[in-house]
């Protein structure tokens, strides 16, 4: 069984380019709300879904935040492929940060893996909060997932590592 978002119930939240715009409990600037200290949010969601969700070929989207998901495990995805090539942390992180720095696409931009799933962006402006939403995300999942890719002494927790082989729905992100 799939895991979705709890997040699907929030007909509340702001979208861009069909893709909700949930708050987050981050110290990264950006355009999303601050969450309640101490609750879940997408991207808790997310890396606790990804083991299980990865394993499963089809994800059908049951609502907005389900996008967000999919898009936040194929990143984690991405960043477990850097990551599995660093022989240390300090170079995981090294490839972590590099990683937050890359321009990525955007929907309706060449290059982008779920052009279904979300909208181009109607406006510039649209286009620059999704690119900036989208930027905050991955910073701050790529902080969190760092907690969980390597344990407390250093060494990489294979248990974490061995999932940057699998493809969620038969997708694998550029690198």
């Amino acid at each position: 069984m799939v895991y979705h978002s709890a997040f699907n119930v929030d007909p509340e939240s702001q979208q861009a380019c069909s893709c909700p715009i949930l708050p987050l409990k981050s110290h990264i600037r950006g355009p999303a709300p601050s969450a309640e200290p101490g609750s879940t949010d997408i991207i808790d969601e997310a890396i606790n879904f990804f083991r299980a969700n990865v394993l499963f070929r089809k994800f059908e989207v049951k609502g907005p935040a389900d996008k967000l998901l999919v898009y936040l495990t194929l990143y984690i995805n991405m960043a477990l492929k850097r990551i599995e090539a660093c022989k240390t942390e300090a170079d995981g992180v090294k490839a972590i940060i590099n990683l937050g720095l890359e321009k990525f696409p955007l929907p309706g931009e060449p290059g982008f893996p779920l052009g279904g799933l979300f909208t181009a962006p109607q406006t510039k402006e649209e286009g620059e909060l999704l690119r900036n939403y989208f930027k905050q995300v991955r910073e701050e999942t790529s902080g969190r997932l760092m907690e969980k890719v390597y344990r407390q002494n250093g060494t990489p927790n294979k248990w974490w590592l061995a999932f940057a082989k699998r493809k969620f729905m038969n997708i694998m992100m550029p690198l």
